[in-house]
């Protein structure tokens, strides 16, 4: 089994699937490989470190995740070699051409990406809409070989067929009351996991995310008080969704941007779905719809 998140910056993927992908770990063990691929490079968001400084310190910080977290790290690189910009990412040619690569090489069964807004009154961030509208764009030419040799070149006479994953989307904390789910997945068995995870994202979680003041949060003095604002966090995230439980989940919806799979799929391959948080019937039926059944 193999898994990816592609998301827009450092410290995204551990807020909405970091805890699915632990308890997917837990489950399958070494038959299962895990990667998270960041498609910017971290220079914008800081308000007293240089550019410079904080793509590198951002990049250090998803590197120890990834150590802890067992999965693997990409950064997205262009055709060009250079790493797409922060806070400006734009769904053009050099794009869909990186990711149709990344996905290409990795092969995944699932892949996790931001969602595109339906209500023109949600928040977005620039980045997170770009890496969701650049995969739905892209999903399609998985398995068209010659979409993108002219960016990178390959023999056009030999192609072998490569796997199209789910596509599932993410929970994105910018889209304030236009969420959904799907699925719901109950992570409060890897919660210590995940604080632990993001706790790594210290010019994050100490730094920017207090002054930005989006969150309303104190910075945390240590990993047992950054725990308790993380906890909040699920919690509020809960209140939204109408999952009325104290314990922490994270959500997904299915698309039909890549493969559509079975409800009997999804139940067999997801550790920890909550059936009395998710909607199972609705989504059956329409994956049923979708497949022609």
């Amino acid at each position: 089994m193999k898994i990816l998140c592609i998301h827009a910056h450092f410290d995204d993927f551990e807020f909405v699937a970091g805890g699915t992908f632990e308890i997917w770990k837990r489950k399958l063990g070494l038959d299962l490989r895990a990667r998270v691929v960041v498609c910017t490079d971290g220079k914008a968001g800081h308000h007293f470190r240089t550019r410079e400084d904080t793509s590198r310190i951002r990049i250090q910080e998803q590197e120890s995740s990834a150590r802890m977290g067992g999965y693997e790290l990409e950064i997205l690189r262009l055709p060009n070699g250079e790493i797409p910009r922060e806070a400006c990412l734009q769904v053009d040619t050099p794009l869909l051409a990186a990711l149709w690569k990344c996905i290409r090489e990795f092969e995944p069964d699932y892949l996790f990406c931001p969602p595109i807004p339906n209500d023109m009154l949600a928040g977005i961030h620039v980045d997170h809409v770009a890496v969701a509208e650049a995969i739905r764009k892209v999903a399609y030419m998985i398995n068209v070989p010659h979409a993108f040799t002219p960016e990178y070149p390959a023999d056009e006479t030999t192609s072998q067929p490569c796997k199209v994953p789910v596509i599932l989307n993410v929970y994105d904390g910018y889209m304030a009351g236009a969420n959904a789910r799907d699925i719901a997945i109950d992570v409060e068995d890897a919660y210590s996991k995940i604080s632990e995870m993001t706790f790594c994202h210290q010019s994050q979680i100490k730094e920017w995310l207090p002054w930005v003041d989006r969150h309303q949060m104190k910075a945390p003095r240590d990993l047992g008080g950054w725990s308790t604002e993380l906890r909040k966090r699920f919690l509020r995230q809960n209140r939204e969704l109408g999952i009325h439980s104290e314990r922490a989940h994270e959500v997904f919806n299915v698309t039909a941007w890549g493969v559509v799979p079975t409800i009997e799929k999804l139940l067999h391959d997801f550790p920890g779905i909550s059936v009395e948080f998710s909607g199972l019937q609705e989504l059956g039926l329409r994956l049923a719809r979708w497949r022609g059944e």
